[in-house]
């Protein structure tokens, strides 16, 4: 199968901190230090400090696209497993502006989530709530030309849990309740890990529903991927056996994966999740996924 090769775009992870919380580094100072690397675009955050104004959105769309790129996707947090319909309706008012915002902004693909892993939701009925909410939202989706899109996440910043769908097991299912062509799978291989899951063998289950992927490595501090299992499937907050890293140079087999979706057809946006020691990290990082690209999806 000859396929388009996907497109690379890049997100602060390392400068989260400055462009959400202390305003230490501005959006226009992000756009200037991520114009080197030679991506074609950057995800967006909807968090941002800067975004909070909505008349600021189209500048910031003029801004990336008077540097040749573009601003493909936004990464969001709705929390729709909430037992409160109140709550849950207020999430799908977030998410419809996030909708919005990236719309604004010149993309095309709207991350949502399943939400958090409440103890006292079953599976079947946390699966209910967020397919309900997730479907509320789509008719808005589509009519802005937006794809909403799933990642396998593994817990928002904000949240006193982890996701609901971080294990496999409910991320397919929650996957498959969901029919619409505005709806599709944002593949992240190293939340995997997190959930003491393979990613490939995720990948595999949810080949078909993917339209844009993150691009991150996680390496081993200490002890072997079962130890990692255990201690997953028993426990919350973040795995402590686990470190962010340079793709390319921690657990993921990025041949296997690229060769799974070059087979595919996936021709859309990876954005790397990942430098998280700064920009000349994030540099190696796309240098390493150019070259694989290029492998896997020759001209």
């Amino acid at each position: 199968m000859t396929t388009t090769a996907p497109k690379l775009a890049a997100f602060p992870k390392a400068y989260m901190q400055a462009l959400c919380r202390d305003g230490s580094m501005t959006l226009a100072e992000w756009i200037e230090l991520a114009t080197p690397l030679g991506v074609a675009g950057l995800e967006w955050y909807a968090g941002f400090l800067e975004m909070a104004d909505e008349a600021a959105w189209p500048g910031f769309r003029e801004q990336v696209e008077a540097r040749g790129m573009t601003i493909p996707m936004l990464c969001c947090s709705p929390d729709f497993t909430h037992p409160s319909k109140a709550f849950r309706e207020a999430e799908i008012a977030k998410q419809m502006r996030w909708i919005e915002m990236i719309h604004a902004l010149g993309g095309q693909y709207c991350r949502v989530l399943s939400g958090q892993r409440r103890p006292e939701l079953s599976i079947d009925e946390g699966v209910a709530l967020a397919a309900e909410s997730i479907s509320a939202c789509l008719p808005y989706a589509a009519d802005r030309g937006v794809i909403l899109i799933l990642e396998n996440h593994y817990k928002d910043d904000f949240w006193q849990y982890p996701e609901f769908a971080q294990q496999m097991e409910v991320f397919c299912q929650l996957v498959e309740a969901i029919d619409h062509p505005n709806f599709g799978v944002n593949y992240d291989p190293s939340n995997a890990f997190l959930a003491g899951d393979d990613p490939i063998e995720l990948l595999r289950r949810v080949l078909p529903r993917v339209v844009t992927m993150h691009a991150s490595d996680r390496s081993l501090i200490e002890g072997t991927l079962d130890d990692l299992r255990r201690e997953e499937n028993a426990a919350e907050g973040y795995a402590k056996r686990l470190k962010h890293g340079e793709v390319g140079q921690g657990l993921n087999d990025y041949d296997t994966i690229f060769t799974l979706l070059s087979g595919q057809g996936f021709s859309s946006w990876i954005s790397i999740e990942d430098g998280v020691d700064g920009i000349d990290q994030l540099a190696r990082s796309v240098a390493f996924l150019q070259k694989k690209i290029a492998e896997h999806w020759p001209a």
